[in-house]
């Protein structure tokens, strides 16, 4: 089976090469494509936070892997690509959870999205706090050392 995608939208931010850390400054646009109708946003900024589902257009198909050490940090266990959030991934999808900080027209402005300019985006979609985790969520110790720079 194929699956064929067409991107909704592009990423403009100052962010150009896949950098792991120091996210939390950058500040992005998301704008639609051409094909996509200005009313899609219609209502987005009554939304405080939304889900971003991209593509990581910049990583090589050789580079996807299925088990390694996060950040080739040997301190890390060797762990599952589903254990971890790398983004040489098998289908090269990345989900984020942004803040929406203004909607204008075709174009939203987002803090925490996680994507260098240029980044087509798949799918854009409003958290809902329904949908949310019930329990606590729990992760292994290296998650938080790995995390501390990143935002």
């Amino acid at each position: 089976m194929k699956i064929e995608l067409e991107p909704i939208g592009f990423v403009k931010n100052s962010r150009k090469e896949p950098i792991d850390d120091n996210w939390y400054q950058i500040i992005s646009d998301i704008e639609l494509a051409d094909n996509i109708p200005t009313e899609a946003f219609n209502n987005i900024s009554d939304f405080s936070h939304l889900e971003i589902i991209f593509y990581f257009d910049q990583v090589k198909s050789n580079n996807i892997v299925f088990s390694g050490h996060p950040r080739g940090n040997k301190n890390y266990p060797n762990v599952g690509i589903f254990g971890q959030r790398k983004k040489d991934r098998p289908n090269q999808i990345g989900l984020t959870t942004v803040e929406l900080l203004k909607w204008e027209e075709r174009k939203i402005t987002v803090k925490y999205l996680d994507a260098i300019d240029g980044t087509p985006i798949l799918d854009i979609k409003p958290v809902f706090k329904e949908f949310q985790v019930k329990n606590n969520i729990t992760q292994p110790d290296w998650v938080e050392d790995l995390m501390k720079n990143y935002w």
